[in-house]
C-alpha cells in the first residue's frame, strides 16, 4: 500500500485529471504531486477543485492548477488545455477519469439519463482526448492519454448499460489511437479497475441496506476491495516514462474479480466440503 515508483518519476510533467476533484481522481493526482509533477484537476464545480487544490498542495509541497471545466463542453477543455499550459509551460499527459453512472433497470431509465452517462463518459473523455491530441501533434510534442474504463466495457453489464456503452467507446478509443496517434509520439492507455470504493460513492449507487447486501469485497476472489494507492501505483506507472513502451494496453486491478464472475463454475466455492465428498465418490 506504499508508493512504488522513485520520488522524481514524474518531475517536470504536467498532468491533466478530470474529474480530479474528489475520490480516486483525486488519490492518483496526489500520488503524481508526490512524484514530482505538476497538477491540473478540472471539474465543473469549482469550489470543489479549488478545495482540492488548496489541500494537495500543503500536503505534497506540489504545484495544483484547478480549472473548471464541463467535459461535455469542448471550448471548457480547450481553456483547461490553454490554461494547463499558460501556467506551466507544456502538458505533457491526461488522465480521463471524468465519470457518471446510474444503477438501474434499462426500462426504467429515460432517454435523457442516458444522454447524461453518454455525455460524461464518452463525449467528455473524446471531446478532452481530441483537444489535448490536437495541440500535442500541432507542437510536435509528445504526449499520454490514460483512460479509466471497466472491466464490463468488453463483457458489457445488466443494470449499467448507458454506462456499458460509454465505456465501451472509451476502450475503442484507447485502442484506435493507441495505432493511429503512435507516429506522433502519443501514447494510449486504460485502467479497468474493480471496486475502490471512495467517500459516498457506494451508497449514492446502492442506498439503505442494499450497500451490505451486495458487498463488492465478496465478488473477489481476494475478499478485499482495492486500496486507493494500489491504482494510483499503476496509474503513475503509466503516465510515466517507465511504461514508454505500453501502447494500446488495458490493465485490470481487481483481485480477480471480474474472471470469477465470468466464469460458469467459479461461485461453486460455496459448496462445503462435505458435500465436495459426497461428489467425489458419484465419481468412482
Amino acid at each position: 500500500m506504499k508508493g512504488m515508483l522513485q520520488a522524481n518519476a514524474l518531475a517536470g510533467k504536467t498532468i491533466l485529471i478530470t474529474g480530479g476533484g474528489t475520490g480516486l481522481g483525486k488519490s492518483i493526482g496526489k500520488y503524481c504531486l508526490e512524484l514530482g509533477a505538476n497538477l491540473v484537476i478540472s471539474s465543473r464545480k469549482k469550489e470543489v477543485i479549488e478545495k482540492t487544490a488548496e489541500e494537495l498542495m500543503n500536503e505534497t509541497g506540489g504545484k495544483v492548477l484547478a480549472v473548471a471545466a464541463d467535459v461535455r463542453k469542448y471550448e471548457e477543455i480547450e481553456n483547461a488545455i490553454n490554461q494547463s499550459v499558460a501556467t506551466f509551460g507544456k502538458l505533457d499527459a491526461v488522465l480521463n477519469n471524468a465519470a457518471g453512472n446510474f444503477i438501474s433497470p434499462t426500462e426504467r431509465l429515460s432517454h435523457r439519463a442516458f444522454d447524461i452517462i453518454v455525455d460524461i463518459v464518452l463525449k467528455g473523455t473524446y471531446y478532452t482526448t481530441l483537444a489535448a491530441g490536437k495541440h500535442w501533434i500541432n507542437n510536435k510534442q509528445a504526449g499520454t492519454f490514460l483512460n479509466i474504463v471497466t472491466t464490463y466495457a468488453w463483457t458489457g453489464s445488466g443494470y449499467v448499460v448507458p454506462s456499458a456503452c460509454s465505456k465501451a467507446g472509451v476502450l475503442a478509443l484507447t485502442r484506435s489511437l493507441a495505432v493511429e496517434w503512435a507516429k506522433y509520439n502519443i501514447r494510449s492507455n486504460a485502467i479497468a479497475p474493480g471496486p475502490f470504493p471512495t467517500e459516498g460513492a457506494w451508497s449514492r449507487l446502492l442506498p439503505g441496506e442494499l450497500v451490505k447486501k451486495f458487498d463488492p469485497a465478496e465478488r473477489v476472489p481476494l475478499k478485499r476491495v482495492g486500496d486507493h494507492q494500489e491504482l494510483a501505483n499503476l496509474a503513475a506507472y503509466l503516465l510515466s516514462d517507465f511504461s514508454a513502451y505500453i501502447n494500446g494496453e488495458v490493465v485490470t486491478i481487481d483481485g480477480g474479480e471480474w474472471l470469477r464472475n465470468g466464469g460458469e463454475f467459479s461461485h461453486l466455492e460455496t459448496i462445503p466440503e462435505s458435500m465436495w465428498d459426497m461428489i467425489e465418490k458419484t465419481r468412482k
